[in-house]
């Protein structure tokens, strides 16, 4: 791959932290080295092709202001990209624009490439130095021998290892593995969960209804889709059917109807707008999530409606609300069925999902709820696994603290 394309590839990828300079080349991670100085098919409104090494600080620099750019590349003797040039230079490695017209890539031809025949041993006496060895430390008139590995003998020059010697390696067994773009994480926890939901783990689970069997026992009892107990006038106690947890409908929260279920499930947090492209058909009303708890020393399997719209529920419903996941804004509460909201959290826990290196005002409304502060990472997603299981061994522990 030529200079200039190898650049705009780095570019697009967002892997230019990974063009190192080392002493006279540029190294692009373990795939390419170029020297420095090499002209680039990219040629200025001045005539002269831009080097590596200019295109290479004017991309690093691409935020600095004209002055200020050519003031940094003047302090390091590096010829610097014209004013002119430097947005469509800009634009095209960035992959604004798939070519330029001051792009003059050199093919080379077919009669500039020697053809290798193996066949012809005066294939390498043909490549001569001033010595009249040729370029591969084989003098002219020397026995020429192939040794294979296995083979015997070990006598006349080893080809094999005298090409390895010039070889570059482009690619490991590790990095033609990669995916450009994508992450496959999530299909690994995916996959994990249906394993450990196979049928022959639990007996005629019904997961949507009041009725079914624990996961590790015969026994009619301790598997549940929630608490049988019905809601008392006067208590906290949970009504009967399926719990429910509701979530903000705003889109700005961190967890929503629509990324839920892969954050609650499989312990793996997607933003909002990577659900929302990735779903086909309309915006669902409901989302079941499932949940594997011990009880009376049994592993049984829970289920959870998710609802965003709080203003469909009827009184029946409010009894199964165990958990909301909090917006901090004080208009998420408007016509809920309580006077404050010391009586809501004492009735339903409430969390509040938060980046961990978000501003603490953020969370400043927030400090003075009775509610659960759970911290996630923008880019560490293994870490999001302990952050679900957080919000299930307080949910499990609240539901457990109502039925009592």
């Amino acid at each position: 791959m030529d200079p200039l394309s190898a650049l705009r590839d780095y570019t697009i990828r967002g892997d230019l932290d990974k063009i190192h300079r080392v002493g006279d080349e540029f190294r692009f991670s373990t795939q390419y080295s170029f020297p420095c100085k090499t002209e680039t098919a990219y040629r200025s409104k001045q005539g002269n092709l831009y080097t590596l090494e200019t295109l290479v600080f004017c991309i690093k620099n691409r935020n600095c202001k004209q002055p200020e750019y050519i003031k940094n590349a003047t302090n390091q003797g590096i010829p610097t990209v014209t004013y002119v040039d430097r947005k469509p230079v800009l634009d095209y490695l960035d992959g604004h624009v798939s070519s330029s017209d001051a792009i003059e890539f050199v093919l080379t031809t077919a009669t500039d490439v020697e053809e290798y025949r193996p066949d012809d041993p005066q294939f390498f006496s043909s490549l001569p130095n001033n010595n009249g060895v040729s370029s591969l430390g084989i003098e002219d008139d020397s026995e020429i021998r192939v040794s294979e590995e296995g083979g015997g003998g070990g006598e006349g020059v080893d080809l094999m290892g005298l090409i390895r010697q010039s070889e570059k390696p482009l690619r490991d067994r590790n990095a033609v593995l990669q995916v450009r773009n994508r992450d496959f994480y999530g299909i690994y926890v995916g996959a994990l969960r249906r394993e450990q939901e196979k049928p022959q783990q639990r007996k005629d689970a019904n997961v949507g209804g009041n009725k079914g069997r624990p996961l590790g026992g015969e026994k009619d009892e301790g598997f549940h889709s929630g608490p049988k107990a019905k809601m008392l006038k006067g208590g906290g106690k949970i009504g009967e059917g399926v719990p429910i947890i509701l979530v903000p409908s705003a889109s700005s929260t961190l967890i929503t109807i629509y990324n839920v279920k892969e954050f609650l499930e499989d312990g793996v947090f997607i933003s909002t707008d990577v659900k929302m492209k990735q779903m086909k058909g309309p915006k669902p009303e409901c989302v079941t999530v499932q949940k594997k708890f011990s009880r009376d020393k049994d592993k049984v399997m829970t289920a959870y409606e998710v609802r965003d719209k709080p203003s469909t529920l009827k009184a029946d419903d409010w009894d199964r609300v165990v958990a909301v996941f909090v917006l901090g804004k004080e208009w998420q509460f408007k016509d809920w069925p309580f006077k404050d909201h010391v009586e809501i959290f004492n009735k339903i826990i409430g969390f509040y999902m938060r980046f961990e290196d978000d501003s603490i005002e953020s969370a400043k409304v927030v400090k003075q709820w009775n509610v659960k502060i759970i911290s996630i990472s923008k880019n560490k997603r293994h870490q999001d696994r302990a952050a679900a299981l957080e919000v299930w061994g307080k949910l499990e522990e609240f539901v457990a603290r109502s039925r009592s």
